[in-house]
């Protein structure tokens, strides 16, 4: 088990032995599993949008047990109440005293499971605690534990019984990011895979959560140039002149992309940040966090966002390789 992390090259390693683990479950996802440590690394969180049955839930419960942390899932209903997930204080008569009773948000990995199912109502009591890592019950704040990460999955909104996320709570997600179907070869693997047992259950931990804080310090030292910089805030400047978006990338939005390119050049074996990390993870973590005009006619808001970033990275223009490098 991996339990240091003092350099880059750790930070692969760490990569490259979760990754291993989970693909003894998942086939055939490398590229999301390396965006789902990323936002573990940068103390991020993930929202995982497609349509059931394609292995949401399954990566998320890989990848906890991969971590040797602590792990709470939580099947969103309309029914939920924000006391469901935060906990209560109820009477205790043997010492006539007041007690507090957490709820699942007090882990280290919690699995919001369907989070679109529940009320607005429950999808914005997660906002605090997503930001701050802190809950406030009954006027009492609550520090939660580190490192805290929450993986959401939800049906597409066109499904029944489903409520839109508050555009507050996607801008709080690093990533939001689909599974896709598998090929017919890997549709294939996984039937094998899963024929005469669940390999789910066989998983163990292969990294202590405290490696994940440390190598969140590690990757704080990635080089990030001055030009690289004003890359980033150019385009999030254009993507709020797009005609297309009423809101574009936030502040907050800008800050969560350049933590993600710095794990990005460290996985990639560099000590600097490139254009090209820009461009290879803006989508993932610009994409949600855009509010478009109405009129979009045949296809849904998430490719006509995800259009919208892809076009902006072929305006703005590239840094040149002068000065990149520390």
């Amino acid at each position: 088990m991996i339990t240091i992390i003092t350099d880059f090259d750790s930070v692969r390693r760490l990569r490259d032995e979760i990754r291993a683990n989970v693909t003894k479950v998942i086939v055939g996802k490398e590229q999301l599993i390396d965006r789902l440590f990323i936002a573990m690394v940068t103390a991020g969180h993930v929202l995982l949008e497609d349509v059931p049955g394609t292995g949401k839930t399954l990566l998320a419960k890989s990848l906890s047990r991969s971590v040797d942390c602590t792990f709470k899932r939580v099947q969103f209903t309309p029914d939920l109440l924000p006391s469901d997930l935060s906990g209560i204080y109820f009477y205790n008569q043997k010492i006539s005293e007041f007690e507090f009773r957490p709820g699942p948000l007090f882990t280290n990995i919690l699995l919001a499971d369907e989070i679109n199912r529940a009320t607005p109502r429950t999808q914005a009591s997660l906002l605090e605690c997503m930001e701050e890592r802190q809950i406030s019950i009954d006027g009492v704040t609550h520090a939660l534990q580190e490192p805290f990460l929450v993986i959401a999955t939800q049906n597409p909104l066109e499904q029944q019984g489903t409520f839109p996320l508050p555009e507050a709570q996607l801008d709080r997600f690093l990533f939001k990011l689909s599974m896709g179907y598998p090929s017919a070869e890997e549709s294939v693997d996984i039937l094998k895979r899963f024929k005469e047992q669940q390999p789910l259950e066989s998983l163990t931990a292969v990294a202590a959560s405290s490696s994940l804080i440390q190598a969140r310090q590690v990757v704080n030292k990635v080089h990030v140039s001055d030009e690289l910089l004003s890359y980033i805030v150019k385009l999030a400047e254009q993507s709020r002149a797009d005609e297309a978006v009423v809101a574009g990338v936030s502040p907050r939005g800008c800050q969560a992309l350049l933590k993600a390119v710095q794990v990005q050049a460290v996985l990639e074996g560099r000590a600097f940040v490139t254009p090209d990390d820009v461009k290879t993870l803006a989508v993932p973590a610009w994409a949600h966090r855009l509010q478009l005009r109405g009129g979009v006619r045949g296809r849904s808001l998430t490719e006509a966002a995800e259009d919208v970033i892809k076009r902006l990275l072929t305006q703005v223009p590239v840094p040149t390789e002068a000065g990149i490098a520390p």
